[in-house]
């Protein structure tokens, strides 16, 4: 068993800002910025944060890459002042910065800006319900008049799909938003050959959390998987009795050995994902699911083979991205088709032109 804490791949996802955050908490003052609400297009949604530091630090993603610069400005005069600030960014505004920079997204973003107190915005209580993978909702008073924030854990639902938005509601006179906080995705990989390097890395990106699990010696090596969470060299038909792969979110069988991965849809079919693929032809799902002694229907999800989209790859790191796009697209509920094919051309899509 071998666990690696460094996390060293700095993403926007939450448990990542936060942890690139938390060893520099006290060494700069910090501004928290925060998208409370949006109308039409816009590159992130209601609840997405960003840390701006007074060294010229940014962590994390409110745009897509074009405003970061003024709202640090702004986030400076937060810092200086000590007061929070309400910004708002229209694209349709041809005074306004988003307008004169040609975004061309055409959306309205609003952004709340909170200096530091003493508590650090309840941000460690986040990071600290995070990383032991805990849900809650975080609160934080929309108001350029007082600064407030809470994080209330063990509330609200992991919404159905990847991401959570958050929404605003009135207590007394004042708004407030509320964003739901869970954690990253888990991936399971089974089988630590060449091909499932880039699988690893790839996921790891994304900000989620992935475990990877193969017996044998020769594979799945600490200094090839460099940034996995969890190495695991349990059995395949054993993990399901594992107490850190109970929380899996999907799993990606590829082994190339036949018996260790009919050990592993064995244990899969327990563990319950909502993605399930299976590396290889479909003449193949036939021979893992006999020597499994299982029907197809007895894992519980539809077992993804051969897996990905089809997007001709070919190499690893190809179908890697095959893989793990239908993976997010699973997760997230959506078709993973093309988004400007002719039948969703008609549908609003909040994607940012900038």
């Amino acid at each position: 068993l071998h666990s690696n804490r460094r996390g060293n791949l700095l993403t926007s996802q939450l448990l990542h800002l936060l942890s690139a955050w938390y060893g520099e908490r006290n060494s700069a003052r910090w501004v928290l910025g925060t998208v409370y609400e949006t109308r039409g297009s816009s590159y992130r949604k209601a609840g997405a944060m960003m840390l701006f530091g007074d060294q010229g630090q940014q962590l994390g993603l409110l745009s897509g890459g074009c405003l970061e610069a003024d709202i640090h400005r702004r986030a400076r005069q937060v810092m200086d002042t000590g007061k929070s600030a309400l910004v708002t960014y229209d694209g349709n505004d041809e005074d306004d910065l988003s307008f004169q920079l040609g975004i061309g997204c055409g959306g309205v973003v609003r952004i709340l800006l909170q200096p530091m107190d003493a508590d650090h915005l309840s941000l460690p209580r986040v990071l600290n319900a995070l990383e032991l993978r805990q849900s809650g909702v975080y609160r934080q008073l929309v108001s350029d008049r007082r600064v407030a924030a809470e994080f209330i854990p063990g509330q609200g639902q992991q919404p159905a799909g990847l991401y959570a938005r958050g929404r605003l509601v009135e207590v007394g006179n004042e708004t407030w938003l509320e964003t739901p906080v869970f954690p990253a995705p888990h991936l399971l990989v089974v089988g630590g050959g060449l091909d499932a390097r880039p699988v690893a890395a790839m996921a790891r990106q994304l900000g989620w959390r992935v475990s990877l699990c193969d017996p044998r010696p020769a594979n799945a090596r600490q200094r090839a998987f460099p940034d996995v969470d969890l190495i695991l060299r349990t059995a395949p038909e054993a993990l399901a009795d594992e107490p850190d792969l109970a929380d899996i979110d999907a799993a990606i069988v590829m082994s190339h050995n036949l018996k260790l991965d009919a050990g592993a849809l064995q244990s899969l079919a327990r563990l319950r994902p909502r993605y399930l693929a299976l590396i290889g032809p479909l003449h193949r799902k036939a021979e893992v699911l006999a020597m499994a002694g299982m029907e197809e229907a007895q894992l519980g999800v539809k077992l993804s083979t051969p897996a990905g989209l089809d997007i001709g790859a070919e190499l690893p790191e190809g179908i890697a991205l095959s893989l793990l796009a239908e993976c997010h697209g699973v997760l997230a509920g959506a078709a993973g088709g093309s988004l400007s094919a002719p039948e969703r051309a008609r549908r609003p899509i909040n994607r940012p032109e900038g």
